[in-house]
């Protein structure tokens, strides 16, 4: 054969061969763009959904901590009003007037009031977002850390209670300036809450979109997260569904403690008035004792971990370095809901009428 038809033959060859190859190129790149498409669909469809489950949850934390917040301090409040009752009442008799009450219950009620409010008064000045749901979470773990540590829970005041939450809920929520995701990061851990954050700023580069396999890897990291998202929207929506159970009893208990607590009040004003309290002397002591008693209640319930502590062989709760209680995870790496003690502490407290 001619060598000019030879080499028309090659190049027709080689012209057809770029052809497949910029034709299969074309193939390809369109479907990594499906495929990227598609993820970033899939990925949106479930963030959306995780977002609002996270949204919700975060606001039961909110509102729990709030209420949780209110109560230490109306409880500091109320002490001080029956201390000051009791002795114009032993001013004014001949007896002796005491409340038959434990002291180590008072000492407890005491401990979350002063924690509570020293709490208020750091994060008055931080305006850190999320600090009553950070609260929430662990005002009971900060008990659980001073009794193991031997420190009473009125030690935990100040920058100290403050501290201790913060250290719990982890350093990459601080470092990123804020709570960020609060519920979600408190709530899920930071095995699961981390890839779930991180994802939307790294999968749907636009470098994904170059090369099939890229775009392939893409696919398979995007479809973990969304199953991670998943399971921590369920874990979310369990922990909604025990936060608001606690609310319910926190706020109805408060309610009944309010009746106390504002008869407590006008007796004072009774004092300010220069009145003689005395005739009124039965009233105040059941008023403080009934008012006493609903506040040992409410605080065993504040103090009871949202989230299981872990334990050793020997039943101690482990801390960490910073002595702050660790938490129990299961196998996905999320926390464990304390079931067995919330409902142990809510079962007690049903009972409890005016």
């Amino acid at each position: 054969m001619p060598l000019p038809f030879i080499l028309a033959g090659a190049a027709v060859a080689a012209a057809g061969y770029g052809a497949k190859k910029g034709y299969d190129g074309y193939q390809d790149k369109s479907e990594a763009n499906d495929i990227i498409e598609a993820s970033k669909g899939k990925y949106d469809d479930e963030r959306s959904v995780f977002d609002e489950q996270n949204e919700l949850t975060n606001q039961s934390l909110t509102k729990l901590g709030e209420l949780q917040l209110k109560i230490g301090n109306d409880f500091k409040e109320f002490r001080t009003i029956a201390e000051r009752l009791l002795e114009k009442l032993n001013q004014a008799s001949s007896k002796d007037l005491e409340i038959d009450f434990p002291q180590h219950k008072l000492d407890e009620i005491d401990g979350l009031a002063l924690s509570t409010t020293a709490y208020m008064g750091k994060i008055a000045g931080a305006s850190a977002a999320g600090a009553a749901a950070a609260y929430a979470v662990y005002g009971g773990v900060m008990a659980v850390a001073a009794a193991s540590t031997g420190t009473p829970i009125a030690a935990l005041s100040g920058a100290a209670a403050y501290n201790a939450t913060m250290a719990a809920i982890g350093g990459g929520s601080i470092a990123a300036g804020g709570f960020g995701m609060a519920g979600g990061a408190m709530v899920l851990g930071g095995v699961v809450a981390a890839p779930i954050m991180a994802i939307a700023g790294w999968a749907f580069a636009s470098h994904a979109e170059e090369a099939l396999s890229d775009a392939r890897k893409t696919r398979t990291e995007v479809n973990e997260a969304v199953g991670k998202m998943a399971k921590g929207r369920n874990q979310l929506s369990k922990t909604k569904l025990y936060v608001d159970r606690i609310y319910a009893e926190t706020e109805r208990l408060y309610a009944i403690f309010k009746e106390y607590f504002d008869n407590l009040k006008a007796f004072d004003q009774l004092i300010t008035a220069k009145t003689d309290i005395s005739k009124f002397e039965d009233d105040v002591i059941r008023s403080i004792h009934n008012g006493y008693q609903i506040s040992a209640i409410l605080t065993d319930i504040i103090t009871t971990p949202l989230f299981k502590p872990k334990q050793d062989e020997q039943g101690n709760v482990v801390l960490s370095d910073e002595n702050i209680v660790e938490i129990e995870t299961d196998s996905e790496g999320m926390q464990v809901i304390n079931e067995s003690a919330i409902n142990t502490v809510l079962a007690a407290s049903s009972n409890t009428q005016k």
